[in-house]
């Protein structure tokens, strides 16, 4: 019997509900691991189900990939021109310019073309899919399609893994292209760097690998949107209120995880992008 915080001496009240606290969120985080583990386990299932999912996967990309590509490749011409702007004018005198294309092109690459693509398709994307399927569970949709024997994990989750898993590392490129593309506009205007000096910066020890590791980045970072925007849309309780609270909570929690996917794909890849 769970004996009241209240009923204990003064002096042992704060320690008690401290390690009660404690124990809260621990069951709490525990809880939700092994929820996204069953959650992971009917997606695999559902992935044998290939009749379901096929016609909703093209779809899917649409909303996901082509609908994006506007706003990722505006981010990525800006985000591009001011990296390059930038280096341009922290150089110390007598550094040859085209340390610029080599500068820009390893940060667009590497780093910023799939981690704010990731970042942006979490915000637009990731809300979106979470609050249709959240909207389908609150007004009992996802339970009509379990009574009628329909699998909704094959009809609503997998086409949108599959979907961002394919259009991620394809909006990488775009992004990747138009950065580096936008640095050398901005570089050759707005700064004095030459057509050919940012060129020779861009070409200087370029290795495959580089790009590889960017699409590997970008295909981590659309599993993680897809995956945990699903999850909390499926698992929506609370009406309209729990709509909202499940969006905004799918949002920052994809960001985080590609976050910690970024940081730990960098720990563990970035030693073979030595030139």
């Amino acid at each position: 019997m769970h004996r009241p915080t209240e009923s204990f001496p003064v002096v042992q009240r704060g320690s008690i509900r401290f390690f009660r606290e404690m124990g809260r969120r621990t069951l709490a985080l525990l809880g939700g691991i092994g929820a996204r583990v069953l959650f992971l386990r009917d997606i695999r299932r559902a992935l044998t189900e290939v009749p379901t999912w096929r016609a909703e996967v093209f779809h899917q990309m649409r909303a996901i990939g082509v609908d994006s590509l506007p706003l990722v490749l505006m981010v990525a011409a800006f985000i591009g021109g001011v990296i390059a702007i930038q280096i341009r004018y922290q150089l110390f005198p007598g550094i040859q310019l085209s340390i610029v294309g080599l500068s820009t092109r390893q940060i667009v690459i590497l780093e910023t073309g799939p981690l704010l693509t990731g970042l942006v398709l979490a915000g637009r994307v990731g809300a979106k899919m979470t609050a249709e399927i959240a909207t389908m569970r609150v007004t009992e949709q996802i339970d009509a399609l379990e009574t009628l024997s329909f699998d909704p994990v094959a009809y609503l989750v997998v086409p949108r893994l599959i979907a961002a898993i394919v259009m991620l590392p394809i909006l990488t490129v775009f992004a990747d292209v138009i950065g580096v593309c936008s640095g050398l506009m901005a570089s050759v205007t707005v700064a004095d760097v030459q057509f050919a000096q940012f060129m020779e910066g861009v070409r200087l020890g370029y290795d495959q690998f580089q790009v590889t590791y960017s699409l590997i980045k970008a295909t981590l970072f659309g599993a993680a949107i897809a995956f945990l925007c699903t999850f909390e849309g499926y698992m929506t309780f609370g009406g309209a209120e729990g709509v909202g609270k499940s969006t905004a909570k799918a949002v920052v929690i994809s960001s985080i995880a590609i976050l910690v996917l970024d940081a730990a794909t960098a720990v563990l890849l970035a030693p073979y992008l030595q030139a």
